[in-house]
């Protein structure tokens, strides 16, 4: 009897031991967990929780080995862009008592006496998802091992790209799983669908805006929501179950996402949320340039200012009284009422809030920030200040107001909107005004395209253009490139991305070198 309890002393000592040195290993390989949760429970493992050793040696606290520690986070969030979102980590919540069994074996209130666990997501939509991940499951104890562990923190931070989500889960080894959920993405056909009926619903549209996603474009004919078998999860772990655990605890976390910003679950679905808004504003801009030309609102009777100002100047006017105290900060401005057949209350809201801004930093700096702009540059400045401008139906007014008073079209406005967004007045410019470089940063750049696996791009004036014609580089006076996009064969270009002082990084986000 002795002998045999030495003996199991000195293999637990020596199982210990090793896994104490093991060097870290590739999170994909399957050797970081011995056996799957069905094996877990089997009568006689050494994991069961009613498992008792005979004998348990007796260690020195200062002769045990450090255990190498996991990093707190493998996301990288400095890697975002249109196509790619990073969200920290959720921290640990109450549990609703669902899910709590262990590791091991035992009743975890799979059976048919089970209680009812409560909805998990928030939002019809989160809990959308999840329906279509627990009506796919092929083991409902998995379920509530998952969601267990995405109740009490044991998923990393979340990387979604187009038809991908991945994070990293605890498991019960130190290392973390490798863990990956898949959905297919929509094609080109759905997303014109989408756009169609997203365009025709522009009270759908705010609400998106608002983190909401309202029924009626969920239902429009596309598939936005997963249904039961959509979700393809993949783990590092050994476990081969339909989800295992720790792929369960990443689709309950992606439904807390959803419930924050739907916009992701349109990630997934294959476009981000700038590029999908631009295409809307596209759409709408059109819209409303037919709408226009059916219909010429009758121009409001006005004087201007400057007309009015030119009469009065041989008369002699009195000293200016002494100024006031400057205001900390500029005041809201007075809510204006709608009356028929006069101005629309939202441009005068947004005018006001704006006057009030300029007006205050000329009080307190001496300057007008925006007084060099252009009659031009000011109406995209103004209809580039918010992100709905041109989808909704108060903003729209707005859009083919600044549209007739500069004698654009809105189509026009709506392009410079985009470059506005994308630098700025030295946007807009790139935009508008081509210009010969001089030699140097210029012609450097298309050896460095050809560096990085780029076909020979065309130049003209300050412009690179793709051989095939669908992509495009431009380069600012102020030194950055600006890159554009238009279909292939079209002369239709819209900025796109973000702008770089190197031209391969201004592609960033447009696809691989292989798809340009």
């Amino acid at each position: 009897m002795r002998g045999r309890t030495s003996e199991a002393g000195a293999r637990d000592l020596r199982e210990f031991l090793a896994g104490a040195f093991q060097l870290p290993a590739d999170l994909n390989a399957p050797a970081e967990e011995t056996a799957p949760d069905n094996d877990l429970s089997a009568p006689g493992s050494s994991h069961s929780e009613d498992f008792t050793p005979t004998a348990a040696p007796t260690l020195d606290p200062d002769r045990i080995p450090a255990i190498p520690q996991t990093p707190t986070s493998m996301a990288s969030p400095s890697r975002d862009s249109d196509l790619r979102r990073t969200f920290p980590a959720f921290p640990p919540r109450p549990s609703d008592g669902a899910g709590d069994g262990k590791d091991g074996g035992g009743n975890d209130g799979s059976g048919d006496d089970a209680p009812h666990a409560p909805q998990f997501a928030e939002t019809w939509w989160g809990n959308a998802w999840v329906t279509a991940l627990e009506e796919g499951a092929l083991d409902p104890k998995r379920l509530l091992r998952g969601r267990s562990y995405a109740e009490k923190g044991h998923v990393d931070a979340i990387t979604v790209t187009p038809g991908l989500v991945l994070a990293y889960v605890k498991g019960s080894r130190a290392r973390p799983y490798r863990v990956q959920v898949r959905l297919r993405t929509l094609d080109d056909a759905d997303w014109e669908r989408f756009l169609d009926a997203a365009a025709d619903r522009p009270g759908d549209i705010a609400a998106l805006l608002d983190k909401e996603m309202p029924k009626s474009l969920a239902e429009c004919g596309v598939p936005l929501l997963p249904g039961p078998g959509d979700l393809a999860p993949q783990c590092s772990c050994p476990d081969s179950g339909h989800p295992c655990k720790h792929a369960a605890a990443l689709c309950y976390q992606t439904a807390r996402l959803l419930d924050a910003d739907p916009f992701v679950l349109l990630l997934l679905r294959g476009r981000g949320e700038r590029p999908l808004l631009d295409a809307l504003s596209r759409r709408n801009a059109a819209r409303a340039a037919r709408a226009a030309q059916e219909q010429e609102p009758a121009p409001l009777p006005g004087v201007r200012a400057t007309d009015v100002l030119a009469a009065q100047g041989e008369r002699r006017l009195p000293p200016l009284p002494v100024p006031l105290p400057i205001p900390p900060h500029p005041e809201q401005p007075p809510v204006y009422p709608a009356a028929p057949g006069g101005p629309d209350p939202f441009a005068l809201d947004q005018l006001a809030t704006d006057a009030a801004a300029r007006a205050h930093a000329l009080l307190s700096t001496g300057r007008d920030p925006v007084g060099d702009l252009t009659l031009w540059q000011d109406a995209v400045r103004l209809a580039a200040a918010r992100p709905g401008s041109g989808l909704t139906v108060t903003t729209r007014t707005l859009y083919a107001s600044l549209a007739k008073a500069t004698g654009r079209t809105t189509g026009e406005l709506a392009r410079a909107v985009a470059a506005w967004r994308q630098g700025g007045i030295e946007g807009l410019a790139v935009l508008e005004d081509p210009w010969d470089p001089p030699a140097g940063r210029f012609d450097r750049a298309r050896p460095l395209l050809l560096a990085a696996d780029l076909p020979a791009f065309r130049p003209w004036h300050n412009h690179l253009t793709h051989p095939h014609g669908h992509v495009q580089l431009r380069l600012g006076r102020d030194g950055l490139w600006y890159a554009y996009e238009s279909e292939p064969g079209d002369e239709d270009w819209w900025p796109r991305g973000t702008p770089d002082l190197d031209p391969v990084g201004a592609l960033t986000g447009l696809g691989a070198p292989g798809d340009l």
